[in-house]
């Protein structure tokens, strides 16, 4: 069973992914892309808030 900094981990590692792919759908204006991606970035956001992770530093895109 993974333990609590193993998921915390997981999930900051996905939150990046998630940020960087926004980040490229935005430079091509590929809304759709971003407005899917956005779901998945405010629900790994809630997860790390909740986790108690401070978001300053790891939040590119602040929406």
């Amino acid at each position: 069973m993974p333990s609590g900094l193993e998921i915390a981990k997981a999930a900051i590692d996905d939150f990046r992914k998630i940020q960087d792919y926004m980040l490229t759908a935005r430079e091509e204006g590929a809304a759709k892309t971003y407005a899917k991606l956005k779901k998945e970035y405010l629900s790994l956001k809630a997860i790390l808030q909740v986790a108690g992770v401070n978001m300053t530093d790891i939040d590119e895109i602040k929406e």
